[in-house]
């Protein structure tokens, strides 16, 4: 089986800004993850968030991304 390599996309200021684009990949299709640590709801400051999806899906994910940022 061959390993996936997955790249952040965007770092987001929170989980749930990560959640919005996170949708947005979802109408395109396009799989992905979030990534994020703030120690359990201890550091709620600590709530940026990594988008991350395959490397083969980056350019059209940012493409979608970007198309939707502009309307």
């Amino acid at each position: 089986m061959k390993a996936t390599e997955l790249v952040v996309l965007s770092t987001f200021r929170s989980v749930t800004n990560a959640q919005i684009a996170q949708g947005i990949l979802d109408e395109m299709q396009i799989e992905s993850s979030i990534r994020s640590d703030h120690a359990g709801g201890m550091y709620p400051a600590l709530d940026s968030a990594d988008l991350l999806v395959k490397a083969d899906d980056a350019e059209r994910a940012r493409e979608a991304l970007e198309h939707r940022h502009r309307r």
